[in-house]
């Protein structure tokens, strides 16, 4: 995370705003936030220099072989600074005075230090030349693939998702913000979905209920969330939800071992849409279900396939919603094998 003051012809500069959970270590600015849990949130704003498309493949996040990396082949990071909620709220205010009020936010998986989740995050608004607000909302991941790291990345899961309904409810209630995104990957669905159960339970009892919600899309990525868990947050959440995205692999190996952990109980990011009783459950609940599994390339990981081909994945949103009517109101849609 320490900034290189290089430039480079051709690369992209992608600033994001950070929410997290994590722990800062102030005294290692090239970590920035640790694998430790925080009694308090933590806010950061931070700058990737992507590289020239013409020495990158889309999709894929080009890591530094040293530290701090050459802008004209690398991600690297080109400014880093903790602020506190006051600037963040400024910072907001200053992208929507330049045209931006939509905000995109990115909330990471098992297995993500802090650089990972930034320089990933980085990719997925470049690639998909998104023009919202980039805000990534980061836990205290572990960063590690041992079964100890997992179950603590799940309680971590846990102990973030206050935080993560504090920044949705404080985004709605900003008046610079006119539509919030979420993108979960893997464990962060957990996390997500959990925060959004809170939120909409908290919505259903407000006394001057407002049906309208800036919080309009939230995209299911991988989910590494049990599917009986998932359908009880569904009918907790009631019509207090936004629209939902779901993106499943029926080949993802993490999901499977997770599988394992758990007891056998199937994951929601590798079930068949197209099966009883998934495919009636999901368009009872209206929620759309895109099935990446053909998208599998050799060497490639069907539990990042969505990022991977994100100009794929693009495709198959853009050919959905062309076909389809999107009313308003939270029911919509079918599942789809697409």
């Amino acid at each position: 995370m320490l900034p290189v003051d290089a430039v480079a012809d051709g690369t992209t500069q992608v600033p994001m705003l950070v929410v997290t959970t994590r722990q800062p270590v102030p005294n290692d600015p090239g970590t920035m936030f640790g694998s430790d849990r925080a009694s308090t949130v933590s806010y950061a704003a931070v700058t990737i220099s992507v590289p020239p498309d013409a020495v990158r493949k889309v999709g894929y996040v080009q890591w530094p072989a040293t530290a701090p990396g050459d802008p004209r082949r690398d991600f690297v990071t080109t400014a880093a600074s903790y602020i506190d909620r006051d600037q963040f709220s400024s910072m907001v205010a200053q992208a929507s005075r330049g045209g931006r009020k939509r905000v995109l936010v990115f909330v990471h998986g098992f297995n993500n230090k802090f650089d990972e989740a930034v320089f990933r995050f980085a990719q997925i608004v470049h690639d998909s030349k998104s023009q919202a607000i980039p805000i990534l909302f980061t836990w205290p991941s572990r960063g590690e693939i041992a079964l100890t790291a997992y179950t603590y990345d799940r309680d971590s899961a846990n102990y973030s998702r206050d935080a993560l309904e504090q920044l949705l409810a404080t985004l709605s209630q900003d008046p610079n913000v006119a539509e919030i995104n979420v993108v979960a990957h893997s464990m962060g669905n957990w996390v997500t979905l959990e925060a959004l159960r809170a939120r909409s339970i908290r919505l259903a009892a407000a006394p001057n209920r407002n049906r309208s919600d800036k919080l309009k899309n939230v995209l299911l990525v991988a989910p590494d969330v049990d599917v009986d868990v998932f359908r009880n947050q569904i009918q907790r959440m009631g019509p207090y939800r936004p629209h939902m995205e779901l993106f499943v692999s029926r080949d993802d190996v993490a999901l499977d071992a997770s599988k394992i952990v758990w007891g056998g109980i199937s994951r929601l990011g590798d079930v068949d849409i197209q099966a009883e009783p998934y495919r009636s459950e999901l368009a009872r609940d209206n929620i759309v279900a895109f099935d990446l599994t053909k998208l599998r390339t050799p060497g490639g990981s069907a539990h990042d396939r969505a990022f991977d081909d994100i100009t794929e994945v693009m495709k198959m949103v853009e050919q959905r919603v062309s076909h389809e009517q999107r009313p308003s109101a939270p029911s919509r849609t079918r599942a789809s094998s697409n």
